[in-house]
């Protein structure tokens, strides 16, 4: 039976594709990439004709497409850390091609560093407010705790971006909680995206070609989550010859193999990695393990590999294949019988197809599929219990762009997610099967949405990047939906300044249900059924950005406001695992975050590096309901994650061709907190003991002290050996002057020597890590 297009669609895309037919021109396109030697698309290169004016970005692929007028040009193209080269090119009564492969520049330390998007120049044109894009060259260079890059831990040095504590890889943005990240890896979904229990995350460096963060005004094409999108891309492989890289640290050691399938037809890149603290631990508990009373020490190690390749079928059709698999795994066997095991991990894969039907219209399709799992198990003699969740999505999906002017950029597509979610399976069996029991509680859910946006550069000081989605989910008979606009504007009021404004709305359709008071991780993802409805915000944001110092540094200003609705929080006492009814023990509230972030960036220059500086307020308003008193008695309370002042400096200097000198400084405000504010001794009975009970204000009423660390690097790069193309040796020193940082706060028991009675209780502050000085050594040949 055939259906009508709704009205208010037709109506909406009527409006969105109107402007393209007034301003559509005839004019000739320049198509083409931008690589480096190793035949790796470069992201955010800058293409440009300076005397018309006119330029563009490459695509996270390195592909870039520029609308000229007839006739013969001088294009630029450039790319922070490859040398700058200029093509001509003549336009006459067709389109043309530019392929462009861009040197390293000669004073650069090897493959991998971060930058931001592009030129500064581009930050300042983009209609986009609140994202930013990084490579992996600057990852490297920076100094790292047991010298482990991690790409999040970059992503902390941003304003709006906040860390879970010391040592973690979580991620609070603009006052979201750390579920409502959207968090990608070549179009599928990372649901744990840590190892190590937070410290490190699953993002090895040597395979991430790029990372987009968007904080607001998120493109209409990504949906799902709240508080920001991570989109990261892995590199394609060396299309030109073989080669090897890694490195050896302290705590870890990686590899990767990289090279052609078919020269300049297509490429594969295979990396792993492992870290070997159980090499260490085994062999201790082996010589100890007669001693007595001795305690043996927790055998844990993390590994992970990725993979990816990519062909091309012709001049139009190119085809990649994608996947990441990784494991954590956690394993305790005591003298008395009592063994422990935990084991968590992501498993994601991407098969995509990319076809041009014509110089202004493209398409990407792809299926991919994730899955998280973790699994805990204990054993006592012969008596065994398991406890385990995970949750399994399948994803199709088509996006594409049409280019009709060089005025226009429009994007549509389509996505759909069918779901798995193993809430909770519970096992329980002694070894002469005297107990057996097993329980498992799962749920299915379908996710899908359609969208369109539309980029128009509407003058030379006027754009508007606007669109909207349209979401949906269902559960069993639940289903829901929303509307969700999208609008970002930039007006320029001079050649080196702009403001910028934008509005977004979102829907989240699964939650994070996660105890924090346990000791490890017990995470389980649950659909939006029965009570639990989806999740909402809206977030409107505005700025200003300033080139100074003819183009040298660029500043940046922004204020925000989020309002959400239907957030998630547990009763007090609430039972997470295996409970068939778990969302009766969900409570439902409110939220705002509001700030301004300030930014100066400098990226060009022996010297380079961003000072930021965030100031933010976070609440949450959960009011009585069902027949409880909801949380904190129904008054504003701040979460865990809110910060009031977020400060952070990052400095690279090149100090010769071989040296560079790298340092970092952090200091924010301390977590929220909630500690007693005093105590009461109660007698039930005359002549009992007394029982001292601690009196709680209200919910995180404290604040931990400030948390502030310098950490500082050198990167020595080595001459070039038989056995090592590049090389180069990094020195980093973790927290420098040793700052003990907080981590938690416990009370000690103040008592009398002589009776032995408790006359007082003492906090006591327990930090995680002093200073911590690492050395890795990276190679490529």
């Amino acid at each position: 039976m055939h259906r009508s297009i709704p009205p208010r669609i037709t109506l909406f895309l009527f409006f969105l594709l109107l402007p393209v037919a007034v301003w559509a021109q005839a004019t000739y396109k320049l198509r083409g990439t931008v690589r480096g030697t190793d035949g790796t698309g470069l992201p955010g290169a800058n293409v440009a004709v300076s005397r018309l004016g006119l330029g563009t970005a490459t695509q996270p692929d390195g592909s870039f497409e520029l609308d000229l007028p007839a006739g013969r040009h001088q294009v630029l193209v450039s790319f922070i850390g490859y040398q700058t080269t200029t093509q001509e090119v003549n336009l006459r009564q067709q389109d043309q091609r530019l392929d462009v492969v861009l040197p390293t520049a000669g004073n650069e330390l090897g493959e991998v560093v971060i930058e931001g998007s592009g030129t500064l120049e581009q930050k300042l044109n983009t209609t986009q407010m609140g994202v930013e894009r990084l490579t992996a060259r600057e990852a490297k260079l920076l100094p790292a705790l047991f010298g482990e890059v991690d790409i999040l831990k970059t992503l902390q040095l941003k304003p709006g971006v906040q860390n879970g504590g010391e040592g973690t890889s979580g991620l609070f943005v603009r006052g979201g909680s750390s579920d409502q990240n959207l968090i990608l890896l070549d179009d599928a979904v990372v649901y744990n995206p840590n190892h190590l229990f937070g410290l490190f995350s699953t993002f090895n460096s040597d395979v991430v070609q790029s990372v987009d963060l968007y904080k607001s005004g998120f493109p209409a094409q990504y949906g799902g989550r709240l508080s920001s999108v991570i989109d990261v891309k892995s590199r394609e492989g060396n299309a030109e010859r073989f080669g090897v890289s890694g490195g050896l640290g302290l705590i870890s050691s990686r590899l990767a193999v990289e090279g052609p399938i078919v020269k300049d037809k297509g490429a594969f890149i295979l990396a792993g990695r492992r870290t070997y603290f159980d090499v260490f631990t085994r062999q201790i508990n082996r010589l100890n393990k007669d001693t007595e009373d001795y305690n043996p020490i927790p055998d844990y190690y993390f590994y992970d590999l990725n993979l990816k390749a990519n062909y091309k079928l012709g001049q139009k059709d190119q085809v990649f294949l994608s996947g990441y698999f990784g494991n954590d795994v956690f394993g305790f066997n005591s003298t008395n019988g009592f063994n422990f095991d935990f084991k968590w991990g992501n498993r994601t894969g991407t098969v995509r197809w990319s076809h041009e039907f014509s110089p202004k219209l493209f398409t990407n399709t792809s299926v991919t599929g994730s899955r998280y799992v973790y699994d805990i198990t204990n054993k006592l003699d012969q008596f065994s219990f398991g406890l385990s969740s995970n949750i399994r999505d399948w994803t199709l999906r088509s996006d594409w762009e049409w280019r009709p002017a060089d005025r226009h950029v429009v994007r549509f597509g389509a996505s759909g997610t069918l779901h798995r979610f193993g809430v909770g399976s519970l096992r329980a069996r002694a070894e002469d099967n005297s107990l057996n029991i097993g329980q498992d509680i799962s749920y299915d859910g379908q996710e899908g949405g359609i969208y369109a946006s539309d980029n128009f550069t509407v003058s030379d000081k006027f754009a508007v990047d606007y669109g909207l989605r349209l979401s949906g989910f269902r559960s069993g008979s639940n289903e829901y939906g929303g509307v969700e606009p999208r609008l970002a504007t930039r007006y320029s009021l001079t050649p080196n300044l702009a403001v910028k404004a934008s509005y977004a709305l979102m829907y989240q359709y699964v939650h994070l249900v996660s105890n924090s008071g346990a000791s490890l991780p017990t995470d389980i993802w649950y659909p939006s059924r029965l009570s639990a409805r989806p999740q909402r915000s809206q977030q409107v944001s505005t700025g200003v950005s300033w080139l100074l110092f003819d183009g040298k540094l660029l500043f940046t200003n922004e204020v925000y406001y989020k309002w959400a609705q239907r957030q998630i929080d547990f009763r007090d006492g609430a039972q997470l695992f295996v409970n068939p009814d778990l969302d009766s023990e969900f409570l439902y509230g409110t939220g705002q975050a509001y700030g301004n972030e300030v930014y100066l960036e400098k990226k060009n220059g022996r010297t380079t590096g961003w000072i930021g500086y965030t100031l933010a307020w976070t609440n949450r308003e959960f009011a009585p309901q069902r027949g409880g008193p909801g949380i904190n008695q129904g008054r504003t309370f701040y979460p865990t994650y809110d910060r009031r002042h977020n400060l952070t400096a990052v400095l690279m200097h090149q100090l010769t061709d071989r040296v560079s000198l790298t340092g970092s400084f952090v200091f924010t405000s301390g977590n929220p907190t909630t500690l007693p504010a005093a105590r009461i001794a109660v007698q039930d009975v005359a002549g009992t003991d007394l029982e001292i009970v601690p009196v709680y204000p209200d919910r995180n009423s404290y604040r931990l002290p400030s948390y502030h660390r310098l950490d500082l690097g050198v990167v020595y790069k080595l001459r070039p050996r038989p056995w090592a193309r590049e090389s180069d040796l990094t020195l980093s020193v973790y927290n420098a002057y040793s700052r003990r940082n907080p981590y938690f706060i416990f009370f000690d028991e103040v008592k009398n020597e002589d009776t032995d009675q408790v006359l007082s209780y003492r906090a006591r502050l327990v930090s995680l890590f002093p200073i911590i000085p690492s050395i890795t050594y990276n190679f490529k040949f």
